[in-house]
């Protein structure tokens, strides 16, 4: 069964601002390679770009722990404990 997460209004304008803007600095780099820009140049947007990508991890996942890890955990459903463990453990790597 494919699960679903409905999420506030709220939040799915936060999350799809942060990645409308990542995708932004994306075709931004793309532009800088299409005219030549020098490396550190480029290298230093992708790491712009990394560091936006970090902060919409870290909200997706503050969100997630509040809701749905907390909601199962509550309706007796631990295994999704397991889920969180190995979740950090793909995002640490």
């Amino acid at each position: 069964m494919e699960k679903k997460k409905e999420r506030s209004t709220k939040e799915y304008k936060d999350l799809m601002n942060r990645l409308k803007r990542i995708e932004g600095q994306v075709r931004g780099i793309q532009g800088m390679l299409e005219n030549d820009a020098y490396c550190t140049d480029v290298l230093i947007q992708v790491a712009a770009v990394n560091a936006a990508l970090n902060s919409f991890n870290k909200a997706l996942l503050a969100e997630h722990v509040r809701t749905c890890v907390a909601d199962n955990i509550r309706a007796g459903n631990d295994e999704v404990i397991d889920e969180l463990v190995i979740l950090l453990q793909k995002l640490m790597r």
